[in-house]
């Protein structure tokens, strides 16, 4: 929470005073006191100090028990004036809750006050008041004053779950107060500055880099055959696992600059500038750098060996800004969930469930991108602060996580064969009259994947073809008409096979076939002409 309601100075609250003496030096050193503990030793941080340093509000929100603690030093008259203090001061808890988003919120209200009210005032504070709008909101009130002192630090210790081990002595000084008010001031200070150089270590640079480099690469691909067209994207780099295998190892890294589509392009564009942005302010421009490209990398190295088919983007790399904040989280788990911690954990869990309930999506990918900012982050730590044993073992657990995963995907037995990526491959392959690269591709699929679609064998019977195998051809087009009778290219194929080997009279079967399956194709009916009329020129069959 950045900043609290302003409040009014005296709670909008007269104080009734009867001459019973002013407050005393050893008050205004337990309230001190009491609040520097707060600070140091429970992890509390100022969020409002009134300008006569007489009340004071603090804020944990990891402690449900006591989130928001007030604390007034002040000398309490009637306790009529003290209800009305605990009314106002539920009243301004229940706008802290609303602004916080907690569905309840407990306040604890320290009086340290010189006496007790002179009237009946027990009533009042022993059990919380709840705010009647809504009864979300509840005061726990706590008086330390002469003869409650004991009991009053036994309730506080009670709310912290800590107990409380300080000890006062009667008089004090002015110069005593002074001390431990500067102490408690300088430590929340010394505090607030710690966290914020945790969390801004400079401008984002190589963030608008990364979003600029990606946005021109999706307008060259729209400019030489479109993102979302197969052969372009693999001329440009996406991921195959068949070219990696074969040796294009920087398919690693150059997909993370590839979007498939308008829409990839401007969900991964969003996603980076925000969380970007974020970690590259925290860790620093040349840390998140190493963060981003790391990830990137391990994102690809999880897909090749977890998911067969072509992939590009961002995401992984993008993953790798979650992973890395979770390291933030894990290293400074009190300050990451009062900034971030849930948000960004409702988030990540947002995209991760999406992508493993939607099609198409790299999900391989994306937890690889994960690991790989998890790992990153912990190899190069945060900027000014060296923790030299946990990088480097970071940096070795890195380093054999990779070669293992390598290693492990280069490995032909852990290559799952996936047949449309195969086909895919093929495909690309033929356009490029690289018939030996085809057949060798789509042989893989039929002897490792076993049955086959038959758009595979009618696929692997045209590469045969141009090898001439036409006797392995014919056999793979017999299995895709066997899969699906109403493979007409098959037939016709099959027909021109049969005429090769001057089966003249299979072949006219065979045009018959493929023209009465799709009579509007010319070719067919024109294959159909010239066998008749090569059989009446011959008086027979073949």
């Amino acid at each position: 929470m950045n900043k609290l309601i302003v409040m009014m100075d005296n709670f909008g609250v007269a104080f009734c005073k009867e001459s019973r003496g002013e407050m005393n030096n050893k008050e205004s050193y337990i309230f001190w006191r009491l609040a520097y503990s707060f600070i140091s030793d429970h992890g509390y941080r100022i969020i409002q100090l009134f300008e006569n340093q007489k009340e004071l509000w603090l804020e944990r929100l990891e402690n449900k028990q006591a989130p928001i603690i007030r604390m007034l030093l002040h000398d309490l008259d009637w306790s009529n004036a003290m209800q009305r203090d605990i009314e106002y001061t539920a009243s301004n808890g229940e706008r802290i809750r609303k602004q916080i988003g907690r569905s309840e919120l407990n306040v604890m209200n320290i009086y340290v006050s010189q006496f007790p009210p002179v009237d009946e005032y027990e009533y009042r504070i022993s059990k919380p008041f709840v705010y009647p709008e809504g009864n979300k909101t509840s005061v726990s009130t706590i008086l330390l004053t002469k003869g409650e002192y004991d009991t009053g630090f036994e309730r506080i210790s009670e709310r912290l779950g800590a107990a409380s081990t300080l000890t006062f002595h009667e008089n004090y000084s002015e110069e005593d107060v002074e001390t431990i008010k500067k102490a408690a001031l300088e430590y929340a200070i010394k505090k607030v500055k710690t966290e914020k150089s945790l969390l801004s270590n400079g401008k984002p640079f190589f963030t608008y880099v990364f979003i600029a480099i990606q946005l021109a690469v999706f307008f060259w691909l729209e400019l030489h055959g479109g993102s979302t067209n197969t052969s372009t994207l693999i001329k440009y780099g996406a991921k195959v696992n068949q070219l990696i295998e074969e040796g294009e190892w920087w398919r690693f890294i150059t997909p993370v600059f590839l979007h498939i589509g308008f829409l990839h392009l401007v969900m991964n564009t969003m996603a980076l500038y925000f969380l970007g942005t974020t970690v590259e302010k925290m860790f620093g421009n040349v840390r998140f750098l190493f963060i981003y490209l790391f990830s990137g990398i391990t994102g690809f190295i999880a897909s090749f060996i977890f998911n067969s088919t072509l992939s590009a983007g961002a995401s992984g790399a993008i993953f790798g800004c979650f992973g890395a904040l979770l390291y933030f989280g894990a290293i400074y788990p009190k300050l990451f969930f009062r900034t971030m911690g849930m948000n960004l954990i409702i988030v990540l869990g947002i995209n991760l469930v999406f992508g493993f309930t939607a099609s198409g999506i790299d999900n391989a990918g994306h937890l690889g991108g994960l690991a790989g900012g998890f790992l990153a982050a912990g190899v190069v730590h945060f900027p000014k602060k060296k923790r030299f044993l946990g990088q480097l073992v970071f940096l070795i657990a890195s380093g054999a996580i990779v070669w293992g995963a390598l290693t492990y995907g280069f490995n032909t037995s852990a290559q799952s064969v996936d047949e449309n990526a195969n086909l895919l491959m093929a495909q690309e392959y033929i356009k490029q009259d690289k018939y030996d690269q085809a057949y060798s591709v789509l042989k893989k699929s039929e002897e490792e994947a076993g049955n086959l679609t038959e758009k595979t064998y009618f696929l692997l019977s045209f590469v045969e073809i141009k090898k001439g195998m036409l006797t392995e051809a014919k056999e793979h087009l017999q299995k895709a008409i066997e899969l699906d009778p109403a493979f007409h290219e098959a037939y016709f194929n099959l027909a021109l096979i049969n005429l090769e080997q001057n089966n003249v009279e299979q072949a006219k079967v065979n045009a018959e076939k493929a023209a009465k399956l799709e009579p509007n194709q010319k070719q067919y009916s024109e294959l159909v002409r010239e066998i008749n009329q090569h059989i009446q020129s011959t008086g027979g069959g073949g």
